[in-house]
């Protein structure tokens, strides 16, 4: 109870409680002004209503019903000039509704009252427009159905005529060869002119022309047919047409027995099947006319009764026009009385409204809130030292101590830039690294030309094994020498891993300073709170509600200490995680195979964000719970750092390629994490949509130094040393790409480590095939 008086008491120093007071006062100012008027509004009222309620609805109702009788009108030519199914479809829901909201307006015009026999012609007229418009709407879709059907006749006639191309004239021109010189081919012995310049070979000749001749009539018949615009055209067409088909029947048999008969009788029987079939083109195109015709009669049709429709529709807007405008003037003159009053009531009103801005908001509110603006430019301007002080307890009081608060926090921040400038120093180190990366490839090239030397000494190594010492004794100093250099680039490969990971780690790392930091706030708050309750008892004796209350500051005091503890905890391991990520580590510990894809996961991805601000990745995770497997999770971090590495790269140069070619693309980089526990092992998957790779690509990605990169952004050691680390874990690694489609990594790790390496297994193996030899 003592607490409830205590807000009620502090509630009125409130700007809300204030301002409630002052409205109060100003709404009874005008409460009481209004009384004044209250009669002559309520007799411009009632002459409102007169408009409103009746004249004013009447017109608008007549207005409807003429807009949507032109609708009706106009909708008949705009439904027959649709060239699309879909616009057709858009016409007839348009129409719907437009003879839906006529018939609407019409019956408020007939509730009015009215001429009972204007309503009834005009619902007359609408209705046969309808039927009208409907049969027009049927038939634009046996219209377009009919049109599909001719267009698939002229593209079978036009594959049909490059068939019959393709095997006819080839055929004459042999034939007509071999009528002449004899000879079948150049390179074939000449026949016995009595051969071939027989009847049965000239009789041949003639039957192949005369089949390209009465191929080409029928396609011709057929191509005229469809461009008619006379139905009587269409029998002579058809007529012609069947004498062309029993030519060609004719002329074919003749060749029965021969393979040309077995290849051209398939052809031309789809050619009397479009000239004579059920469906066949002069039937098409007869059915077309005769719809056209349909279509014109109603479209004649539809323009006699629009002409009656608008007409009656005039009318009726003509009759509601001139009730509304005696109804309009008699109001006008009850608004006239009304203003005189309404303008007095005004003056009083805003003078009362003056005075209370005066008083209260002048003085008490914007004089303080200039204040705070001026310290606000102040810190805009870089100064953080100066302290925001605003008196009283409002909510003025309030932003002043929220400003203080944001003060306190940009010096923070700018202790957190100071990190961002470490990271920027670290890629300066990456740029020297590069610089070093191209010093061992020009070692490379020396290592390359002593290798050609090597060559040449073994071509002539009978004839100088005396040299043989000096030489061998050459090569394994440029060996040592290339391995020194590849221990040097995975090093660097590490260092330039962990330069690119520290932006990613101060933001992961953030977040839980963050949290400790809010959690601190509140414990405070809460032990404030809870020092305030003690000192309102009485003798140092606590009722049940105060011990309550202290129990439930303890029960949020343990919770917050206990998230301050968690968020600790993760900011050391990622603390812990960074300065073992550059170490080697043969430890096999009991891991959580999700937690450590998830945590390397976002490094990654946050390395990235900080190298590129305009990255994104849609990162998506298909996780199945399962038990800890034994791992070496160092390397099986930096494992799944570097695989999700490579996916960011190559989904942000598609995207980069996109919107190169179109700046409008919508492409969205993506990555699915994946884990499925077997009975003997845990398959990874890491599935991205980026640039995908060839299948050449692909069989040498986990080659040393190969790499697809620009030169100076990779070694091509990456995936190399990620294949080492699947091979000492005993398991196996797939890759499944498509170009510009996808790139999807399969990991298959057992689930306890090998007693033995497996890279040392295969090593013993090597040196024992080498001693066999």
């Amino acid at each position: 109870m003592t607490d409830r008086l205590k807000r009620l008491l502090e509630y009125r120093y409130r700007i809300s409680a204030q301002l409630y007071l002052a409205l109060g006062g100003a709404v009874a100012l005008t409460f009481a002004a209004s009384l004044v008027g209250w009669f002559s509004f309520n007799q411009v009222g009632e002459a409102q209503n007169r408009v409103n309620e009746g004249s004013v609805p009447e017109l608008a109702a007549a207005f409807d019903v003429a807009q949507y009788s032109q609708a009706l009108v106009a909708s008949a030519d705009t439904l027959t000039s649709a060239t699309t199914p879909e616009d057709v479809a858009r016409v007839g829901d348009e129409i719907a509704v437009a003879h839906q909201s006529f018939r609407e307006q019409l019956a408020v015009l007939e509730s009015k009252g009215g001429e009972a026999e204007r309503f009834e012609r005009i619902n007359t007229y609408s209705t046969a427009l309808i039927d009208n418009i409907a049969g027009l709407n049927s038939g634009m879709w046996q219209s377009f159905t009919l049109n599909e059907q001719l267009d698939e006749v002229q593209a079978g006639l036009e594959s049909l005529t490059g068939e019959l191309d393709g095997i006819i004239v080839p055929e004459i021109d042999r034939q007509f060869f071999y009528l002449q010189t004899g000879h079948t081919e150049l390179d074939q012995p000449q026949a016995l002119r009595a051969d071939h310049i027989s009847e049965d070979e000239q009789a041949r000749y003639r039957y192949l022309a005369e089949l390209q001749s009465n191929a080409k009539i029928a396609i011709q018949l057929l191509a005229s047919a469809s461009i008619v615009s006379d139905s009587s055209l269409i029998e002579p067409f058809r007529e012609r047409f069947e004498s062309s088909a029993n030519n060609i029947r004719s002329n074919l048999s003749h060749l029965r027995g021969t393979p040309l008969h077995d290849e051209l009788e398939p052809i031309f029987n789809r050619l009397l099947e479009l000239g004579l079939g059920q469906q066949n083109g002069f039937n098409l195109q007869a059915r077309q006319l005769e719809l056209e015709r349909r279509q014109q009669q109603l479209l004649d049709n539809n323009h006699d009764i629009a002409v009656l429709l608008v007409d009656e529709v005039d009318a009726l807007v003509n009759g509601a026009e001139a009730g509304a405008q005696e109804a309009t003037h008699a109001s006008a003159q009850a608004i006239l009385t009304g203003r005189t009053l309404l303008l007095a009531i005004s003056f009083v009103s805003i003078g009362g409204a003056l005075l209370i801005a005066w008083l209260y908001v002048g003085r008490v509110l914007l004089r303080r809130l200039e204040l705070i603006a001026g310290w606000m430019r102040s810190l805009a301007a870089g100064d953080l030292d100066t302290r925001v002080e605003v008196g009283g307890r409002d909510e003025v009081a309030e932003m002043a101590a929220a400003l203080e608060v944001f003060r306190h926090n940009a010096q923070e921040a700018i202790r957190l830039n100071l990190v961002e400038e470490l990271a920027q120093e670290l890629e300066g180190k990456n740029v020297e690294l590069e610089g070093i990366n191209a010093r061992l490839d020009s070692q490379n090239h020396e290592l390359d030309s002593k290798n050609a030397e090597l060559e040449n000494v073994n071509a002539r190594l009978d004839s100088q094994n005396h040299e043989l010492d000096s030489k061998n004794h050459e090569l394994e100093e440029a060996m040592t020498n290339l391995a020194a250099a590849q221990d040097r680039i995975v090093a660097q490969e590490k260092l330039a891993s962990l330069g690119e990971l520290t932006a990613g780690v101060a933001h992961e790392i953030r977040n839980p300073l963050n949290f400790v930091k809010n959690f601190s706030e509140s414990s405070t708050e809460l032990l404030e709170e809870m020092q305030e309750t003690i000192d309102e008892s009485e003798d140092g004796k606590l009722d049940e509600e105060q011990l309550g209350l202290i129990k439930d500051i303890f029960d949020d005091l343990n919770e917050n200490l206990e998230r301050i503890r968690t968020h600790g905890e993760r900011a050391n391991r990622i603390v812990q995680d960074m300065l073992m990520m550059g170490r080697e580590s043969v430890t096999r510990e009991m891991t959580n195979i999700n937690n450590l894809l998830d945590e390397h996961a976002r490094l990654a991805y946050h390395s990235a964000r900080a190298l590129d601000s305009e990255f994104q990745l849609d990162l998506q995770y298909d996780f199945e719970e399962m038990d800890d497997i034994e791992v070496n999770p160092r390397d099986v971090g930096r494992l799944f750092l570097n695989m999700v590495s490579n996916a960011c790269y190559a989904t942000d140069e598609k995207r980069r390629h996109l919107l190169e070619a179109d700046p409008n693309s919508s492409y969205m980089p993506t990555l699915l994490l994946a884990t499925r526990r077997g009975e003997e092992q845990v398959e990874v998957r890491i599935r991205d949509n980026g640039s995908g790779m060839p299948e050449d690509i692909v069989e040498k990605i986990f080659n040393p130094f190969f790499t697809t990169k620009p030169t100076g952004q990779g070694t091509g050691l990456g995936l190399s040393i990620c294949n080492d680390i699947i091979r000492e874990h005993g398991g196996v690694i797939e890759v499944e790409s498509q170009p510009d489609e996808f790139t999807e990594m399969v990991i298959s790790l057992p689930l306890a480590l090998p007693d033995t390496p497996v890279v040392e297994d295969l090593l013993d193996d090597a040196d024992g095939d080498d001693d066999d030899d």
